[in-house]
C-alpha cells in the first residue's frame, strides 16, 4: 500500500512538472515577438511573407529584399479603390507618423493590386500625397500574384459593365503586414484597428528588436 502512495506521489510530481513545462516552455520562448504577438497564423508566422520583385513609383524594379532594409508596413490595394483602400492607407500613414514621433522609423509601402490601371505614374502622384516615404509598387500581373501569393492574400477583379471597361472595381483582402529585414513577416493587422493602436502594437514590436 505504502508503494502504491509512493507511485502515486511521483506521478502527481512528474504531472505537476509537465504542467510547469507546458505553461512556460511549450509557449515558443523562442520567439522574439511572444508579449507582441495577438494574431494567429496557421502554421506558424513562417507561412506568411517571401521574396517578390515589383517595380516602384520611379519604374524602378525592386526586390523585397531590397524593399524591407527597416520595419515596413505593406497594404494590399489599388488607387481607383473608392473607399476601403484610401481610409487604410490613411491609417496607416498616421500610423508611421506617430511612430516617428517616438523616434521609431517604419516604412509604409502600397503594392497596388491593380497593375493594369497602377502604372509607374499612376503609383507615383498616389504616394506623393500619402506620405514622404511611401513606396508604391506595382508591376505586371504574375510579379502583382506572385506578391499577393506570397503574403497569402486576396484580390479578384469585378466584371465591368459594358461601357464601363475602365471603371470596375476589385475585390481584396484588407490586411496590414509588418515584416523586418532580419526576421521577415511579424504580424498582420485588421482595419479595425485606429492609428493610435495600430502605432502601439507595431512599437512593441520595433521595441522587441
Amino acid at each position: 500500500m505504502i508503494r502504491i502512495f509512493a507511485l502515486a506521489a511521483l506521478i502527481s510530481v512528474f504531472a505537476l512538472f509537465g504542467v510547469t513545462y507546458f505553461l512556460t516552455q511549450g509557449r515558443n520562448t523562442n520567439d522574439l515577438f511572444a508579449q507582441c504577438r495577438a494574431a494567429r497564423v496557421a502554421g506558424g508566422s513562417g507561412q506568411i511573407g517571401g521574396p517578390f520583385t515589383l517595380v516602384n513609383q520611379s519604374g524602378e524594379t525592386v526586390t523585397s529584399e531590397s524593399l524591407i532594409d527597416q520595419p515596413t508596413l505593406i497594404y494590399f490595394g489599388y488607387t481607383f479603390c473608392p473607399d476601403v483602400c484610401p481610409l487604410d492607407s490613411a491609417r496607416n500613414v498616421e500610423a508611421v507618423e506617430i511612430l516617428e514621433s517616438k523616434g521609431m522609423m517604419v516604412k509604409p509601402v502600397f503594392i497596388s493590386i491593380d497593375p493594369e490601371r497602377d502604372t509607374p505614374d499612376v503609383m507615383a502622384e498616389f504616394v506623393k500625397y500619402q506620405h514622404a516615404r511611401m513606396v508604391g509598387l506595382t508591376g505586371s500581373l504574375e510579379q502583382v500574384k506572385a506578391a499577393s501569393q506570397a503574403y497569402r492574400t486576396y484580390f479578384k477583379k469585378q466584371e465591368p459593365e459594358v461601357g464601363e471597361e475602365d471603371y470596375y472595381l476589385v475585390d481584396h483582402s484588407t490586411f496590414t503586414y509588418l515584416t523586418f529585414p532580419e526576421h521577415g513577416f511579424a504580424e498582420f493587422f485588421r482595419r479595425d484597428l485606429t492609428a493610435e493602436q495600430l502605432a502601439d502594437r507595431v512599437a512593441c514590436f520595433v521595441d522587441a528588436t
